[in-house]
């Protein structure tokens, strides 16, 4: 039998799910993977269940469902004050990661390099790989902000994009002015360089507000933004997001998009549509201010050292302190011994980088994260 050569030979298992199926072995509890498990807003499901008697559920547009994409672009000039034409520059993607994944497939090609910044979601690389393109991993600084004069270094006449996600996952940091203009002078040192902005968790940031790319005009001609409904009303199980790009750009993309999924469920996306005219998007924000506090004080009686926390459902750690062991060592030990699941940070590092640094997910019920604090104060 002839053996099948992969186009990925070096991807295995996702650390999510090894850390998601060791809870169910042990028992424990999980704060490693990044879904809630408290309830949707019950006006969210009473518009889902009163449309399943509703004519929608057929083929919505490849692009979108037509309110919905005004929505968006509603929502857009509301939190940006940035207008875009619902018609040409969004498309409804079957989450941030098909979007992402139809971005690069669309605008890389063979041989061009893609900078992706360190610790980094793992969906980023794949499909450059998949282009023939050349993934070029960067570290952030330790303190997990941007280090511009590496990146400016690195960056040269071949580099195609550089993915920046914004507010951070894993870390939680959020970028300041002084990061956008050192992007925004490496845009201009280099005309054929685009920026793909991650920005899945952009209603989720705290005392430091988030910038994003649709506050930089200048930016807006070379990017494309990721956003996800699923993050932000807590629906990660609908996998459906959206991407806005100019019409240049856009329109290779969807080149991609239709021949991938072709259009998105149909039924999410009139429930959405209807959503967007009730819900209070700003006040989703305090709400998870409130957890991430709420969790911050149970750790403070643990020997954990927390680090900041601006922004994402996400509240990293360093275990220093506590033990030299390295950090996919811990968190295994965590859950055999301790009875918590975590997601080792090292592992979003190409380079396996490792601050004995780990990270929690706090989007869970207030019972499930005392219960998980008692716990952990047993180190």
């Amino acid at each position: 039998m002839n053996k099948t050569m992969s186009k990925l030979p070096h991807i295995n298992t996702s650390i999510f799910s090894v850390m998601t199926q060791m809870a169910i072995e042990y028992k424990a509890i999980n704060l490693a993977q990044g879904f809630p498990n408290f309830p949707l807003d019950e006006r969210l499901t009473s518009i889902l269940v009163k449309l399943s008697n509703e004519n929608i559920h057929q083929y919505a547009p490849m692009a979108g469902n037509i309110s919905l994409l005004e929505k968006i672009a509603t929502l857009t000039a509301t939190s940006y004050r940035r207008k875009v034409n619902p018609k040409d520059e969004i498309l409804v993607s079957a989450g941030a990661t098909e979007g992402i994944f139809a971005t690069i497939q669309a605008l890389v090609h063979p041989n061009e390099e893609v900078i992706i910044l360190d610790p980094s979601y793992d969906c980023y690389e794949t499909p450059i790989l998949l282009c023939n393109a050349k993934p070029i991993r960067i570290n952030l600084k330790n303190d997990f902000t941007p280090n511009w004069e590496l990146i400016g270094n690195t960056i040269n006449q071949n580099t195609k994009l550089i993915i920046i996600n914004n507010p951070h996952n894993p870390s939680g940091r959020i970028w300041n002015e002084n990061d956008f203009i050192q992007l925004e002078k490496l845009l201009e040192l280099y005309p054929k360089l685009l920026v793909l902005s991650d920005e899945v968790y952009e209603y989720i940031t705290f005392e430091q507000k988030h910038i994003s790319i649709h506050h930089r005009p200048k930016l807006w001609n070379r990017s494309i933004s990721v956003s996800s409904f699923g993050k932000t009303f807590h629906i990660t199980g609908w996998k459906i997001g959206y991407l806005i790009a100019p019409i240049h750009l856009m329109n290779e993309i969807k080149k991609v998009h239709q021949f991938l999924v072709f259009s998105v469920n149909s039924v999410a996306q009139v429930a959405l549509s209807a959503y967007l005219d009730i819900v209070d998007i700003p006040s989703l924000a305090s709400f998870y201010q409130q957890k991430r506090d709420f969790f911050r004080t149970l750790l403070a009686d643990t020997k954990f050292n927390l680090l900041p926390c601006e922004g994402t459902y996400f509240q990293t750690v360093s275990y220093a302190t506590i033990s030299n062991e390295n950090d996919i060592d811990f968190t295994k030990r965590l859950v055999k011994e301790i009875g918590v699941a975590t997601i080792p940070i090292s592992t979003f590092n190409a380079d396996g980088k490792d601050n004995h640094c780990i990270r929690f997910c706090f989007a869970k019920d207030d019972e499930t994260l005392i219960q998980a604090a008692e716990k952990l104060k047993k180190l």
